[in-house]
């Protein structure tokens, strides 16, 4: 078993506490060694047990009068009881909507603590649109090559308020083209745009927000049909967005996750 045959009803079962030890181990020993997938861990299970602690005493909670009533007219009345069904059904389809609430938070997440989409809601929109539109270009993708690669990151972290770094990822086959600055949400951003040797493109979009330091795990989104995967650390978010199996880019952001917290 390896990250990249893991599924998330694997990811799932084992943030549950479902498996056996035997399969629990191996994703503990994954878990140990990729920091994306225990960030991810972290962030779901974070949300069980808020989940738990908010809905759990509601189970403890006295049945409502108007319902014992309803159940004690239906028996008086000689119709079958069913009060009872009537409950569990309404139980059931309380905690239906919350697995609802909770599994559409983690398949939007699929990453970092708690709290996070509402951080930073357009971040993973607006990497997309600035990888859609800057990638397709030939003569000017990007607006500082990699040959002055000093300059563009010394320029940007200047604009952007904050030390930021082009990470290397020739490791994987993609090296850096250079990158440009952007106009954001909320001031400027950042875009380092990479290549491998067949031509395709990835994106590494930066955002920074000294009143925000919300830190958030890796979360997944899919814009267009590209994929993106972002996180934000001490203020600053990052996006990394490609037309590529959503696996791979999984292992390019872990790669860019690493090297930005060595």
């Amino acid at each position: 078993m390896n990250n990249r045959q893991l599924t998330d009803e694997e990811l799932c079962a084992f943030a549950d506490e479902r498996l056996d030890e035997a399969d629990a181990g191996r994703i503990r020993a994954l878990l140990d060694s990729e920091p994306g997938l225990e960030a991810r861990m972290a962030d779901w299970q974070a949300q069980g047990r808020a989940l738990h602690e908010r809905f759990d005493p509601v189970l403890d909670e006295a049945i409502p009068e108007r319902l014992l009533a309803a159940a004690e007219g239906e028996r008086a009345s000689a119709r079958p009881r069913r009060g009872w069904p009537v409950l569990r059904h309404a139980a059931a389809v309380g905690w239906l909507a919350i697995g609802l609430v909770a599994g559409y938070a983690i398949r939007s997440a699929d990453s970092p603590p708690p709290i996070t989409v509402a951080s930073q809601p357009s971040l993973p929109k607006q990497a997309a649109i600035a990888h859609a539109v800057y990638v397709p270009e030939v003569r000017h993708p990007v607006e500082v090559g990699a040959e002055q690669q000093a300059h563009l990151v010394g320029w940007l972290s200047k604009r952007l308020g904050t030390n930021v770094r082009a990470p290397e990822l020739a490791a994987d086959g993609f090296a850096l083209m250079g990158g440009r600055l952007l106009p954001g949400d909320a001031g400027p951003v950042a875009q380092f745009m990479y290549q491998d040797g067949s031509g395709r493109r990835l994106t590494l979009y930066l955002t920074h927000d000294k009143s925000d330091r919300t830190d958030t795990a890796f979360r997944f989104a899919e814009e267009n049909g590209l994929g993106v995967f972002y996180w934000v650390d001490g203020g600053t978010g990052y996006a990394l967005s490609a037309d590529m199996p959503r696996d791979d880019l999984l292992h390019i952001a872990t790669l860019v996750y690493r090297e930005l917290n060595p």
